[in-house]
């Protein structure tokens, strides 16, 4: 082994770490996560042996198929919310129902903990929508206006006419207060 091996395993864990991240973040992850979770107690409670001193106590029913089955089902729909992000809102509506489907059939949905991540993911999985990238930057040649905005987006200046008295001095007829010939650009003066 050489004295840059750890600094190169680091350095590998963390763009991996990053990559993973990256890979995360384009797909409802949490809700398959949840979803596959809720498989596991649906299809575990109904074959588990409850071992209290020398008396067993088989937690076993007669829908130990059906909630195999549904098990099953749990855990392919968030394997397919991961890698198949195009069905959320399939997989999320069919967790949701296969979840309250696993109450009556399946030791009441796992004990509840079947139940409660199917119901969770499942609404995760409907409610997630991908993320949108981001716009372009605007190009560099562009001139921006007053107050950093572009030319097309600046609003025009107002009219201001001028009225000439009879001495010849000529005036604003800009009653709003705004005019920048009078100094109050843009700020209203209550006196």
């Amino acid at each position: 082994m050489s004295a840059e091996t750890p600094a190169v395993v680091a350095g590998q864990f963390t763009r991996r770490r990053l990559q993973f991240r990256a890979w995360r973040g384009t797909r409802p992850f949490w809700a398959g996560l949840f979803v596959l979770l809720s498989g596991f107690p649906v299809i575990y409670f109904p074959y588990f042996n409850l071992q209290v001193g020398h008396l067993t106590l088989a937690m076993s029913t007669t829908a130990g198929a059906g909630s195999l089955i549904i098990g099953v089902l749990l855990v392919v729909l968030g394997i397919s919310l991961w890698f198949q992000q195009h069905v959320r809102t399939f997989a999320g509506v069919a967790a949701i129902l296969l979840g309250l489907v696993s109450l009556p059939v399946a030791n009441f949905g796992g004990f509840l903990m079947g139940f409660l991540l199917a119901l969770v993911g499942g609404a995760m999985a409907v409610a997630w929508v991908p993320g949108v990238p981001p716009q372009p930057e605007p190009a560099q040649g562009v001139v921006p206006g007053e107050g950093g905005a572009p030319e097309a987006v600046r609003e025009p200046a107002p009219e201001v006419a001028l009225v000439k008295d009879t001495d010849g001095v000529s005036e604003s007829n800009d009653l709003s207060g705004t005019s920048p010939v009078n100094g109050a650009n843009g700020r209203q003066s209550a006196g």
